[in-house]
């Protein structure tokens, strides 16, 4: 795919995305110190609630992927964002990456609220992050890049990107169980599983098409 590289190996979209989340974060910090509440309550309406709270607005499976937590949060993010991101844009193109990208983050969305409904969650309790959409491109280096050696932050020891996208869901999967049913830990483990399961879908249906290639 012919897509433009910038400074940093940053590819088109990559850099908007993260020149929006930072936007969006920055926007957060003054509205909570100048108490603006104007802005907290455009801020709060972006939040993700569930779906049954008179919180909820229809625009926020959309809106939530774009706010966080804090900043380890934002920082973890969109690094992971412009590690794996700008070869995944290259390999799909800008376009077929920007919807793959939205497709991940708001199945996340969905799947966050059907497990809030499933659990009896707390309709006051919001969910923010990109981390949905993160693993939807973690997924996507796997099946793209399988054979590529990675060097995960946990455990630090190199594996083959297949191998580590498989542990990294088996996690997700494993603290999402204990977290609902021993210990909440107040991390959407569901929301990450469903942000890769709504990008295998994808994938699965582009390779099928010939739309997209492995490439290792």
């Amino acid at each position: 795919m012919n897509v433009r590289i910038g400074r940093w190996g940053m590819t088109p979209v990559v850099q908007n995305l993260m020149t929006a989340n930072a936007a969006v974060w920055i926007v957060t910090w003054l509205a909570i110190r100048t108490e603006n509440q104007v802005m907290a309550n455009v801020l709060d309406s972006m939040m993700l609630f569930p779906a049954e709270s008179p919180l909820f607005r229809v625009w926020q499976p959309l809106t939530y992927m774009f706010m966080h937590g804090g900043w380890e949060h934002i920082i973890f993010n969109m690094f992971t964002l412009w590690m794996f991101g700008r070869f995944i844009e290259m390999d799909m193109g800008s376009r077929r990456f920007f919807i793959y990208y939205m497709v991940c983050g708001v199945g996340a969305g969905v799947i966050q609220m059907l497990v809030c409904w499933l659990t009896g969650a707390p309709l006051n309790v919001p969910t923010v992050g990109a981390s949905g959409a993160i693993y939807g491109l973690l997924l996507a280096f796997g099946m793209l890049h399988p054979n590529d050696i990675i060097m995960p932050l946990i455990p630090p020891i190199p594996m083959k990107a297949k191998w580590a996208v498989l542990m990294f869901c088996a996690v997700e999967l494993f603290l999402g169980i204990r977290g609902s049913i021993f210990s909440p830990d107040n991390v959407a483990h569901f929301a990450h599983l469903g942000g890769a399961l709504f990008g295998w879908m994808l994938l699965w249906w582009w390779l099928r098409r010939r739309k997209i290639y492995r490439y290792s």
